[in-house]
């Protein structure tokens, strides 16, 4: 492990929070509550901060003005919607400003959601080849994997990856495919409530929209899961896999299997039935069984 990941890592800690209504364009109008509500996941000890969405270093910037050590990434930006060059700039107005702060979270997003998608992979290259030929180091920036040859990129090219929607036995896979340097920052959905119909309606809500992109279901066959599973909003036994819910105990040691597969951070996503808000309660609870 080199220097500049081992500070990377240290940064962002062992807890993250993951929430798209920290992006910018969920509603222009709560700019003010989104800073505060960053300050006070800094002040709960989260080490970094995960704009959900098709985000970019314009989101991040008032979050870092208004934060003093928390990190903010994107989760994801998406290759083909911002051009390599101006990823590369947005990120070296930050970096002067607030060196160390931004971490550029890359992604090929999904088929039904891109007009001409198509050589996702080798998309992906070319991307990272303008970043770099803009200056930007590998170090600064991570990338959205499932498979392994986009895992590879993200050992190869980039300082680790920021698996979204797995579980601790694709966290596993990852670091033996990554090894021991790179970072790995899985994303990990929770629903705060202990009964069992009520907190699988509510993931199950949340799942669908997901089970229609065929990056997530390919995967979630790779994992051993069955079309049965992936139907119909998700079987119990997927959600109860890629979600945690329960009392205190069980999250906590549901976020643990992450770390002990192998993951240096998890990103944290509270999921509730209105997800237009800022479940700061919510973050208070999730920060308190954490420590």
């Amino acid at each position: 492990m080199n220097d500049a990941t081992a500070s990377l890592k240290e940064s962002v800690g062992r807890y993250g929070v993951w929430s798209a209504a920290l992006h910018a364009d969920s509603d222009p109008g709560r700019g003010r509550e989104r800073a505060e509500s960053v300050a006070e996941l800094e002040r709960l000890g989260f080490g970094a901060v995960w704009l959900g969405g098709n985000t970019s270093a314009r989101d991040a910037a008032p979050l870092i003005e208004a934060t003093e050590r928390i990190v903010v990434g994107t989760s994801i930006q998406s290759v083909w919607e911002h051009r390599a060059p101006e990823a590369a700039a947005g990120f070296a107005e930050l970096e002067v400003e607030r060196p160390g702060r931004f971490l550029l979270g890359l992604g090929v997003s999904h088929g039904p959601r891109v007009e001409g998608y198509s050589r996702p992979y080798s998309t992906m290259v070319g991307y990272l080849d303008d970043l770099d030929k803009a200056g930007m180091r590998a170090g600064h920036r991570v990338l959205a994997a499932l498979g392994p040859k986009m895992l590879d990129l993200s050992r190869d090219r980039a300082a680790g990856a920021i698996p979204y929607l797995v579980t601790p036995e694709h966290t596993a896979q990852a670091r033996e495919r990554l090894g021991e340097g790179p970072l790995l920052a899985p994303e990990f959905k929770v629903v705060l409530d202990s009964d069992p119909s009520r907190a699988r309606a509510t993931a199950r809500a949340y799942l669908g929209r997901y089970l229609e992109l065929p990056n997530y279901t390919r995967n979630f066959l790779n994992l051993g899961f069955t079309d049965a599973d992936v139907a119909d909003g998700g079987s119990d036994r997927l959600i109860d896999a890629v979600f945690a819910w329960g009392d205190e105990n069980t999250i906590r040691a549901r976020v643990d299997a992450f770390h002990a597969a192998g993951a240096d951070h998890v990103a944290l996503q509270l999921v509730e039935d209105d997800m237009t808000h800022l479940p700061r309660e919510g973050w208070r609870k999730l920060a308190s069984l954490l420590t």
